[in-house]
């Protein structure tokens, strides 16, 4: 499964990137108000640090519109994936650009039909909401295993991409779905490293460890 991490806080993109962690990075406009950057600049920046996409979100919400953010987003840089809500303008949109040769997540989907629907417009990523869904008493994971038989039953090349992934278990849970990405925010991943049992060992070890009265180095 690949990694992408949710965020526009180049520092933490850096970081994870040098250990091998980010495959791909997710913004939208909540994150680049949180960076107080511009979004061109910050985008731009992102993109010379890592190497899979990054995926820019337009704000327009009529199609025509999209399209042209779309564009001029996917000037920026070659990796460069555009983000479009899952509306019908978003689904013209995505068909359009798409066609340019342009990668496109269609974003916001909350549905298997919506996700039946973005594939049959070419999307290159679609991304179900798992945290929200939880948030109103549905299981999130439900809609990655629905989406991936979907998929699978018609040999859909758009990848899930899970999204709104808020916890450790979100991940294991979507890696056991099938899902083909993740993004979560950068603590979320982080957190992945942890356990109680691997400190309490540790702790152990070094205990031992200087009642020996050794050194390594």
């Amino acid at each position: 499964m690949k990694f992408f991490v949710d965020t526009a806080d180049v520092t933490a993109i850096r970081e994870l990137n040098d250990l091998g962690m980010v495959d791909g990075v997710t913004t939208n406009p909540s994150l680049i108000l949180k960076s107080g950057r511009d979004i061109i600049e910050v985008t731009r920046e992102i993109c010379s640090i890592v190497e899979g996409p990054v995926l820019a979100e337009v704000v327009a919400l009529e199609a025509e519109a999209m399209i042209n953010e779309g564009r001029r987003l996917a000037e920026i840089a070659s990796n460069i994936a555009v983000k479009l809500p899952l509306t019908w303008d978003g689904l013209k949109a995505c068909k359009v650009l798409t066609g340019e040769g342009k990668m496109v997540n269609v974003t916001l989907c909350f549905s298997a039909n919506q996700a039946l629907l973005a594939a049959k417009a070419g999307a290159t990523f679609i991304s179900p909401f798992i945290g929200r869904l939880d948030d109103i008493d549905l299981d999130g994971m439900d809609l990655i295993h629905d989406i991936r038989q979907i998929y699978d039953n018609y040999d859909f090349e758009t990848e899930i991409l899970a999204a709104s992934i808020r916890t450790v278990n979100h991940v294991t849970q979507a890696a056991l779905a099938g899902s083909d990405v993740m993004t979560a925010p950068p603590e979320v991943i982080r957190k992945l490293a942890m356990h109680p049992l691997t400190d309490a060992g540790l702790a152990q070890f070094m205990k031992d460890w200087e009642k020996t009265g050794q050194k390594i180095l």
